[in-house]
């Protein structure tokens, strides 16, 4: 069991940073990330898991009629999704991370809810119209929403907190077309931090939404049967 958490704390901790490439402007993983990012790895072991099991969630998106996408072809599937997110995020705040076939788009709480609130911004909807037409466009992808506050106050609050802002962001995507059977939730309160929570500074950064994009494959069809 140790093991298992210094393993996925390690690799958690390397999902949680981010640099920015000097060239391109693009944001990539790092290999470098705070104390924050750890606490949360050792905390959070397992959220790189796909939320509610992959088996459970392909059975779901195959049932609706979405197809696989093929093991050669994953990379330049996710190259042209990233590609497409980046341009509809420029300069809204939101941060578009690249980790191996999958998206990670890491959106501050600050720009996406009012403060203490589960209602999605007004001055916001727009830029999660353009997330979600690309999501739509590109269906052979599970959708994985994720709420993550920072260390005030209780547990209970944050967690429900947490849970709330991540239901709210999937049903507005869910209300743009992008079908349900893709999306799954899942509040994790205080418990996964990216940054230090002494700071606020580093609080603002452990206020977020996230959602993950990862590719639907052919071996996971395969897996369930199908």
């Amino acid at each position: 069991m140790r093991n298992k958490v210094l393993i996925a704390a390690a690799a958690a901790t390397t999902l949680a940073a981010c640099t920015t490439d000097a060239m391109t402007g693009q944001k990539r993983v790092s290999t470098e990330a705070g104390l924050g990012a750890v606490l949360g790895a050792v905390v959070g072991a397992g959220l790189g898991d796909l939320i509610g099991g992959r088996n459970s969630r392909t059975e779901s998106i195959v049932g609706a009629g979405i197809g696989a996408v093929a093991g050669g072809a994953i990379g330049a599937y996710m190259d042209r999704q990233e590609q497409e997110m980046r341009r509809e995020t420029e300069g809204t705040g939101v941060d578009v991370i690249r980790q191996g076939d999958n998206l990670l788009l890491r959106m501050p709480s600050g720009i996406t809810f009012a403060f203490d609130s589960y209602a999605v911004q007004p001055e916001f909807q727009g830029t999660l119209n353009e997330i979600a037409s690309t999501l739509n466009a590109y269906e052979s992808t599970y959708i994985d929403v994720m709420g993550h506050t920072d260390s005030t106050g209780s547990d209970a609050y944050n967690q429900t907190l947490s849970e709330r802002r991540a239901q709210a962001v999937a049903n507005y995507l869910t209300a743009q077309g992008v079908n349900r059977a893709r999306i799954a939730t899942q509040g994790y309160g205080e418990s996964s931090p990216i940054a230090d929570n002494s700071t606020e500074a580093g609080r603002q950064q452990n206020r977020r939404v996230e959602i993950r994009v990862t590719p639907v494959t052919q071996n996971d069809v395969n897996a369930v049967g199908y």
